[in-house]
């Protein structure tokens, strides 16, 4: 009896072993099937690399143009900065080439003249934003806007403008050349 039912596990175990090797031929047939899928997400992988690439360097050369540009218009900016000046400018100069062909100046046309002139170049500062800095007697002394060449005794506070020397100017809120002055000395 053992003899037999050792036999018929035999022969289970036969059973199950061909089905084994169906599920074993359909694994590697779905694996075979599964190759065009691995070479379509290959071809679909390398399609958005070059797609990609292609968007990265559109980019890179946007940037570069940008770049290109902004330099161009730096230059062009460093180029023509004084240009508004040079306009107000002009009408000056040709006032003081007319004040010289003048052949019998009196005293009162040349000064009518540097009137003028001296108001056309105080319209051409305003125009361009040139301040005059011109502290006032007793003022603080500042030294972003003063420079004090000398410092003598005074009767008023240390360290404040006993004189101006000479104006001083500021082109919007950049000292160009500070007033020359002198201070009071500590008592």
């Amino acid at each position: 009896m053992q003899d037999q039912d050792n036999k018929e596990m035999s022969n289970e175990q036969d059973v199950q072993a061909p089905g084994a090797d169906i599920n074993d031929g359909a694994t590697a047939g779905a694996a075979q099937a599964g190759t065009p899928g691995l070479e379509e997400q290959l071809s679909a992988t390398e399609a958005k690399l070059a797609e990609m690439h292609d968007a990265f360097m559109r980019a890179k050369a946007d940037a570069e143009n940008i770049r290109r540009r902004a330099q161009e218009d730096v230059s062009k900016a460093h180029k023509f900065a004084i240009e508004s000046f040079a306009e107000a400018m002009v009408p000056v100069r040709d006032s003081l080439e007319m004040a010289l062909k003048v052949e019998a100046p009196t005293v009162e046309s040349i000064k009518e003249g540097v009137e003028m002139t001296l108001k056309q170049l105080t319209s051409a500062f305003e125009k361009n934003r040139l301040v005059e800095v011109l502290p006032q007697v007793g003022d603080k002394l500042d030294p972003n806007k003063h420079q004090a060449v000398a410092v003598v005794p005074a009767e008023q506070e240390a360290n404040t403008v006993v004189t101006v020397l000479q104006k001083g100017y500021m082109i919007a809120d950049r000292l160009l050349r500070p007033a020359i002055v002198t201070a009071a000395a500590p008592k």
